[in-house]
């Protein structure tokens, strides 16, 4: 057994003891990791608030048999505009639902998803306005995808392969993205696509998390709520567990 240091982001926590918890993070260096946080629950615990659900921690852990122990955590970023603003609580739980559903122990990826999750919380934290944190939202949704396998087809029919009209564009989250006319007969749940929002998608998929491009002056609170709403379809679609918070949000908006 021996001690190690990683960047991790608290996802979520449930109760051990009277006084302890267990804390389940995404880490940088090994994905999915939980711990327990000793004394947590005490008013003088030096882990505390550092424990809460969407801070980034430093942290030093005890590996264990099957549980690390937290023993020491300095927090990095608290995204504090986000616990007072329930927009900003709200998304940012439910990029945390992602996350823990499509992460996994020992993940690959780690470094990626961390990354692109601590800036999307970052982002979501410091937004100005509604759309901006939309955007911030939308950008994550189809970078994580991306990201776990599930990438969207969003230039080519995604049942036949075929070129698109760009009259007669439909999005079939079943079926992983845009797809022609006549497929569209053969698929459940289509929804017709202006090529413009087509091509929106596909700028911001193509696009660093951090790069600008001209959408980011011509979004709107409607394209970024119908993007929203696609996207969440197509996540929950390939979702190994249920994100509750996305059907919340969907009911909201």
């Amino acid at each position: 057994m021996q001690n190690f240091t990683t960047n991790a982001i608290n996802l979520k926590s449930y109760n051990l003891s009277e006084t302890d918890k267990i804390v389940v993070m995404y880490s940088k260096d090994k994905g999915i990791i939980k711990g327990v946080a000793k004394g947590a629950k005490k008013t003088t615990s030096k882990l505390g608030g550092r424990m809460d659900m969407l801070i980034a921690n430093r942290l030093l852990l005890h590996q264990g048999k099957s549980l690390n122990t937290i023993c020491q955590a300095q927090a990095l970023n608290t995204f504090k505009n986000t616990r007072s603003d329930m927009d900003k609580l709200f998304y940012s739980i439910y990029c945390s639902e992602i996350v823990n559903s499509f992460g996994v122990e020992n993940d690959p990826n780690s470094e990626e998803i961390y990354e692109l999750f601590y800036k999307t919380l970052d982002s979501i934290s410091k937004a100005e306005n509604k759309v901006s944190l939309m955007l911030s939202v939308i950008k994550f949704q189809l970078k994580m995808m991306h990201i776990a396998g599930y990438s969207l087809e969003l230039e080519t029919c995604a049942c036949c392969g075929g070129s698109l009209d760009k009259e007669n564009i439909y999005f079939s989250a079943q079926n992983g993205g845009t797809v022609c006319k006549e497929c569209r007969n053969h698929s459940l749940r289509t929804v017709k696509l202006h090529y413009k929002i087509r091509d929106f998608l596909n700028t911001l998929l193509q696009l660093d998390f951090d790069a600008k491009s001209r959408y980011d002056e011509l979004a709107t609170q409607k394209i970024c709520d119908l993007c929203f709403g696609l996207l969440s379809q197509y996540v929950q679609q390939f979702s190994p567990k249920k994100i509750k918070s996305g059907q919340i949000l969907e009911i909201t908006r």
